[in-house]
């Protein structure tokens, strides 16, 4: 049964219409502003030299599988809500709710952190004993992020034509930080000052990488998706999201290889903040270079990036709300759009109010940095949850004979589907391994199996309560649809 995607309208006036307001560029600047996120670099990094291993393998057998995937199905199974619609129509109603459940509640769990990490990056501009006070302060960074939250949950409420700006910045930003910290990092590997030895990166077999950073890299590279869980709002989507997806793509992995290797380059592991690592380099090769005034400008630019990022995650989410509330599967007042700015603003602050809880309840029994560390963990698995279906579409179809292949050959389907669902897999168990920065592992695993539980839980009842509340579906599709300006 295909969910109610969104199509042109007759009349163009009408109140309830998404607009088509991304092309290429927007759609480039949204990637690189959503998959290539600051904060979990030093996340990475924290591994040591070895977990470059990790990356390139996450790269080959994820994020490219992940690409061909997206273009495939976007072609295949066109319009608003992404993978929540290619679940459905592959695998039926309740497998498409689960997907599309787990990837917005992951950005309950992903936004989060992102916003601690603005706050981590004015803690350390701050400095000295008022950042020492701070740094730890469980009201300082609930306080903080929820306003910022607000904020942008706000300005994607006045629409794309609005909210794509705060991507765009946000993907200027996160390329200018990433071009200084990797131009510094060359230079000092060029003068032999740098912390990165090559000998250091030899594997050494496989006991010696460090997998607890695995589902965390995994993470690190999704969202190749966010264009098409927008595809109502893409001008020219067939042309628009395979040319984006191949631009947006290599710019983001240019990004995470150079901006890993420059924060090993600047920083000791023993002595890598999770939160301000990023800062960190920048601040260490920076003064090395008598250029300690450029820290302020590079901060600024980086809460920019993570404020870009945060709206990215925010406005995919909310369009997940959206399908499902225009599907009956949550309350149908998620599936209205404002009458003005022509956004799914119930969906936008419903995610609001749930991530500000999220917030709230994250520091129970915990410090700031394993509340940041949690949360990540438990964006993983979820994600990685919503990923495996995405790759269980693509091999549903690469290894089906009644349906034809569109941009890629059957066979390259075939490895990319295979290939992205066992990494996939594998990035949901390793989230349950803990970082070595987690105080108490058996609070952690805890916290992690009945959150994980508990979401998976509510997810089941609130379709079995909405299905029977769900009226039947009428035999003219066209009643459902939602006009597109």
């Amino acid at each position: 049964m295909a969910t109610p995607s969104a199509s042109p309208s007759s009349d163009p006036a009408a109140s309830n219409s998404l607009v088509r307001a991304l092309g290429v560029s927007d759609l480039t600047w949204l990637y690189l502003v959503a998959v290539v996120n600051l904060n979990v670099v030093p996340v990475i990094a924290v591994g040591g030299p070895k977990v470059l291993w990790l990356l390139a393998a996450v790269i080959l057998l994820f994020f490219v599988p992940q690409g061909i995937g997206v273009i495939e199905l976007a072609e295949h199974m066109p319009g608003e809500g992404g993978l929540y619609l290619w679940t459905k129509e592959s695998f039926g109603d309740f497998h498409g709710f689960l997907c599309g459940w787990c990837y917005w509640m992951t950005n309950m769990f992903f936004v989060p952190s992102l916003l601690f990490f603005v706050t981590g990056v004015t803690t350390y501009i701050v400095g000295g004993s008022a950042a020492a006070k701070i740094n730890d302060s469980r009201l300082f960074f609930f306080l903080l992020p929820v306003s910022l939250l607000w904020i942008t949950v706000f300005a994607n409420v006045r629409g794309l034509g609005v909210g794509k700006w705060v991507n765009n910045i946000g993907g200027i930003g996160a390329l200018v930080i990433g071009a200084a910290l990797m131009i510094m990092g060359a230079v000092v590997v060029a003068q032999h000052r740098g912390m990165l030895h090559w000998n250091e990166i030899a594997p050494g077999g496989p006991g010696a990488l460090p997998f607890s950073t695995f589902g965390v890299i995994c993470l690190a590279l999704v969202g190749m998706e966010l264009g098409p869980i927008m595809g109502d709002e893409v001008r020219d989507p067939r042309k628009t999201i395979p040319r984006s997806v191949a631009v947006g793509g290599s710019l983001c992995l240019l990004m995470y290889v150079g901006c890993t290797v420059a924060l090993l380059t600047a920083v000791p592991q023993s002595q890598m903040a999770v939160v301000q690592g990023l800062l960190q380099a920048v601040d260490t090769m920076s003064a090395s270079f008598g250029l300690g005034w450029i820290l302020l400008p590079l901060a600024v630019l980086m809460a920019a990036s993570i404020a870009g990022s945060t709206s990215a995650w925010v406005s995919g989410s909310a369009r997940i709300l959206f399908v499902c509330g225009l599907d009956r599967y949550l309350p149908k007042a998620l599936g209205k759009i404002h009458p003005r700015h022509h956004s799914p603003h119930v969906a936008l602050i419903m995610f609001g109010f749930l991530a500000s809880a999220i917030i709230a309840m994250s520091f129970i029994g915990a410090s700031v940095q394993e509340a940041y560390l949690t949360m990540l963990d438990l964006a993983v698995a979820l994600q990685m949850i919503s990923y495996m279906y995405l790759f269980l579409s693509l091999l549903k179809r690469a290894f089906s004979k009644s349906s034809e292949p569109r941009y890629f050959r059957r066979p390259v389907l075939q490895i990319a589907s295979v290939s992205g669902l066992l990494m996939a897999a594998l990035g949901f168990s390793m989230a349950f391994v803990p970082s070595r920065q987690i105080a108490s592992m058996a609070s952690f695993e805890l916290k992690m199996i009945l959150t994980l539980g508990f979401i998976l839980a509510l997810a089941s009842g609130l379709f079995l309560y909405y299905s029977r509340l769900r009226p039947n579906r009428p035999s003219d599709p066209d009643s459902l649809t939602v006009a597109v300006q």
